[in-house]
């Protein structure tokens, strides 16, 4: 294994840049779920369960809105489209603070679909700036970034509600969307590669949208179905051993073993494919729930080898559907892979905590790792689908 692969992407002119101003633009995102959970339960008296449904109607209306604004950029380009969802994203943070719990449930939907679309733009940009047989490093690299942040993110989101108030964290988001709108429409890095043939007229979906294409947002979805059911259980876990205090050092211990994955996954000359990798990462959680009980540091380390599996799934799930997807759509089909992931989520969550409320947090890690398997079974089997048919030509 040689990190040369690395050196190689971040020497292309605007990839340190674009590696460097995405960071920063993601680090927002990953703070608005347990600051917004913060804020209803703590300023407004609300629970847990309404908070959740405040965080359902965001993640909703962005799975929704995410297609439609990834055909906006490829009709408009990135400027015009950014603008509108980074300064709408700016206002709805900002306001926040100030709204009573309906008014913020009822704007959380058209929030979450006018969201900034950050890690969608920010594939595109490594699209275009990297050319195709460095393209898996380069994804990895920005999987690696994109852990990284979600360690910054909510650490910074807690301790900003906590040690000043929800309003202070909840306003400094919004803050951070504004500047980082600014630097987007500032940089505006291009969203093709210049090699790249893109037609004038847009092709009909049913042309690019195939079971293979279908296949890869399906293991998007039971990607993080997955991850977001192994979080819930790992957390409660964590309450009936009354460790929850080592969350945190658990969560990090989990996102810095994918970090290593994706490294080697983006450093190796041939990887293993985005369906192994599926399946190494959903049949790798169902052991941990078996060995109950386990005191916190025992669970970190059970977790290591399934989340060593993470970065290099995302990173494979991103190189396929852009392989799949025309130039001149690939805006829409990134926003097909966004929606796809915040589905999964949304799934993930609420039907991996039935699953513990009546069993309990072992039977949690299995379920995760159980309904991963069978989102990736179903996604075998139209990869299977699309080699009995012939493929349509690209556009």
């Amino acid at each position: 294994m040689s990190l040369q692969p690395y050196r190689q992407v971040l020497a292309l002119p605007g990839v340190r840049t674009a590696m460097l101003l995405f960071f920063f633009t993601r680090l927002p995102m990953t703070a608005t779920g347990i600051t917004l959970t913060l804020h209803v339960v703590s300023d407004l008296g609300r629970g847990y369960g309404e908070a959740g449904l405040v965080g359902t109607a965001t993640m909703l209306g962005s799975a929704l809105g995410a297609p439609l604004v990834g055909r906006m950029i490829d009709r408009y380009g990135l400027r015009p489209v950014t603008s509108v969802c980074g300064l709408t994203s700016a206002a709805f943070w900002l306001a926040t603070p100030h709204l009573p719990y309906v008014a913020l449930l009822v704007a959380a939907l058209p929030a979450g679909a006018l969201v900034l679309p950050a890690s969608s733009i920010a594939r595109q940009v490594l699209t275009a700036l990297v050319p195709p047989e460095s393209r898996r490093s380069a994804y990895s690299l920005d999987s690696i970034l994109l852990e990284t942040t979600f360690m910054v993110g909510p650490s910074a989101g807690i301790a900003l509600s906590t040690q000043l108030s929800s309003t202070v964290a909840l306003s400094g988001i919004g803050a951070c969307f504004a500047l980082g709108t600014l630097a987007l429409c500032w940089f505006n890095p291009p969203i093709r590669h210049e090699a790249e043939v893109v037609t004038a007229a847009r092709p009909p979906m049913r042309e690019w949208l195939t079971p293979r294409l279908v296949g890869a947002l399906l293991v998007a979805s039971g990607a993080l179905f997955c991850l977001i059911g192994t979080e819930l259980a790992t957390l409660a876990a964590l309450r009936a051993t009354g460790e929850v205090g080592w969350t945190g050092v658990v969560i990090a211990v989990m996102c810095v073993a994918s970090a290593v994955g994706g490294i080697i996954h983006g450093a190796v000359r041939k990887s293993l494919s985005q369906a192994r990798l599926m399946v190494l990462l959903t049949v790798l959680v169902i052991p941990v729930g078996l060995a109950g009980g386990l005191p916190w540091w025992l669970l970190a380390i059970a977790l290591v080898p399934t989340n060593l599996a993470c970065a290099p799934t995302l990173a494979s799930t991103a190189e396929e559907v852009t392989a799949l997807a025309p130039p001149r759509v690939r805006g829409e089909a990134m926003g097909l892979l966004d929606a796809a992931t915040r589905l999964g989520m949304a799934a993930g969550s609420p039907v991996v905590g039935f699953v513990i409320d009546h069993t309990g947090p072992g039977w949690g890690f299995a379920s995760a790792g159980l309904f991963g398997l069978g989102f990736a079974a179903v996604a075998f089997g139209l990869r299977r689908r699309a080699a009995r048919v012939p493929a349509v030509a690209p556009l």
